[in-house]
């Protein structure tokens, strides 16, 4: 939208306050708790991880309940993406982006799994599902071994093959 356009609504709404109450009604209001259930950060250092543990054999469960139907099994990709199994690396045309190839931290793996999955259910999981699942996934990566324990302090330790290929603005200044 351009410039004009925004300065024209919100003075339209400042003259006439009717306009910005109105709305398309879309959608319903959030339940009770999730505002505050979306508003927790996690560090790539750990911090704001939750209590709770859970190992590559636990989640393979997980996964299998929540997770295979779209990507696939051993997370090498459905009707969503894959997660495991990379044949390419990243600077291979075509690229591989898998958890293993391209993610930075394993603690944004269990933030991204905890805010947005499963797709029908985001935040259904509960903190020992979450390291579960994240610890199946890590396994698939070959990242770490199938029965070792993920939890808040132990997975900011896992060394991500990717940690450093992203451009980190304020280190570039």
């Amino acid at each position: 939208m351009c410039m004009r356009k925004i300065v024209a609504f919100l003075l339209c709404c400042a003259v006439y306050p009717v306009c910005a109450n109105d709305s398309p009604h879309l959608g319903k209001p959030a339940p009770q708790g999730l505002e505050k259930a979306w508003n927790g950060d996690i560090f790539p250092n750990g911090k704001g991880l939750p209590a709770g543990s859970g190992n590559a054999i636990t989640g393979k469960k997980v996964y299998t309940q929540y997770c295979l139907s779209c990507h696939g099994v051993d997370g090498t990709g459905g009707s969503a993406e894959e997660l495991a199994g990379a044949k390419h690396g990243l600077t291979d045309n075509p690229p591989d982006k898998t958890i293993g190839t391209y993610w930075p931290y394993a603690t944004t793996v269990f933030d991204f799994t905890r805010r947005a999955m499963p797709l029908n259910a985001p935040g259904s999981l509960n903190h020992d599902q979450l390291y579960a699942v994240t610890a199946y996934l890590l396994y698939l990566n070959h990242l770490i071994q199938e029965t070792q324990l993920m939890n808040a302090s132990t997975l900011p330790k896992v060394k991500m093959p990717n940690r450093n290929g992203f451009i980190n603005q304020y280190q570039a200044r």
